[in-house]
């Protein structure tokens, strides 16, 4: 039975020896191509050592000392001993060279690299001689008078302040006169004495209400006498000049010159009674300061 199951014809063992003839040479060739295109693994003693890097010596710790120095003259040396880097001290060089001079021990702080810490360590030992100074100073130094010892024990004085019953005619006193009322420190005073001559006089003491943050309880030491105030002719006064008044503005003083323009004269306020920028309350208080 098995002789019958493998015997095959003699065309067919030809067909049969080709198919293993090719599938060994197809082994083969890719057996040999798979050597040849795989590096060869290299031995250990052929591996190239990492190149050893060059050990640099420590720098050996520099012992830093302390002693009076002149940055405008310590050489290399001393500026050394103090602590200082090469670097550092080559741009002192260059900055002596090119005609710096240290005219005072704050001036080393601007030393690149310093740090607050070094400079703090440095600054009592720094000595900056006379000659390096200004030589205007020996001119101030010649030329300085010679005055007496500041007395340090001396008081200001300030205007003593009146007594309660007592009162300031608001018109006529003066920034000193005015300090004696309670409440009133020089600003103040200045302050009274400028609206009143922007006013041209004060008629009424309530007319300090007007002034931004006033003492309201200093106003019952005031009093007015001898009303007279300056007075503005709203015939002649351009607008310029008649806004310079604090009761008049802009508007009001076009108002006043259109009217003049357009009618002629004013005879009296009332004439502008119509307009909205003069009310009736307008005109009561702009009557004592205008003329016609």
């Amino acid at each position: 039975m098995m002789r019958e199951f493998f015997y095959l014809q003699k065309s067919d063992r030809k067909v049969v020896l080709a198919l293993l003839a090719v599938i060994v040479i197809a082994l083969g060739v890719i057996i040999v191509t798979s050597r040849t295109s795989l590096p060869s693994s290299p031995s250990i003693s052929s591996i190239p050592s990492s190149p050893r890097q060059p050990s640099t010596p420590s720098n050996p710790s520099r012992s830093v000392e302390r002693f009076p120095f002149d940055p405008n003259t310590a050489d290399s040396t001393q500026l050394r001993r103090l602590g200082l880097q090469s670097w550092q001290i080559r741009n002192i060089y260059k900055f002596r060279a090119a005609g710096g001079i240290y005219r005072k021990p704050l001036d080393f702080a601007r030393l690149y690299g310093l740090t607050v810490k070094e400079y703090r360590e440095l600054e009592p030992y720094i000595r900056i001689s006379p000659d390096y100074l200004p030589a205007a100073t020996l001119v101030k130094e010649s030329s300085a008078p010679v005055t007496a010892p500041r007395d340090t024990t001396k008081v200001h004085h300030y205007p003593e302040k009146i007594s309660e019953t007592a009162h300031v005619i608001l018109n006529t006193a003066d920034t000193t006169e005015l300090m004696k009322v309670p409440g009133i420190g020089p600003y103040f005073a200045r302050k009274i004495v400028q609206y009143g001559q922007r006013l041209g006089g004060y008629v009424s003491v309530s007319q300090l209400d007007e002034i931004e943050d006033f003492p309201l309880e200093s106003k019952r030491f005031f009093v007015v006498e001898g009303v007279a105030p300056q007075k503005l002719n709203v015939n002649r006064l351009s607008l310029n000049e008649l806004k310079r008044h604090p009761y008049i503005n802009f508007f009001m003083a076009r108002t006043i010159t259109d009217y003049r323009r357009l009618h002629g004269a004013l005879h009296s306020l009332n004439d502008l009674r119509l307009t909205k920028d003069f009310s009736p309350e307008v005109i009561a208080r702009l009557e004592p300061y205008v003329e016609f």
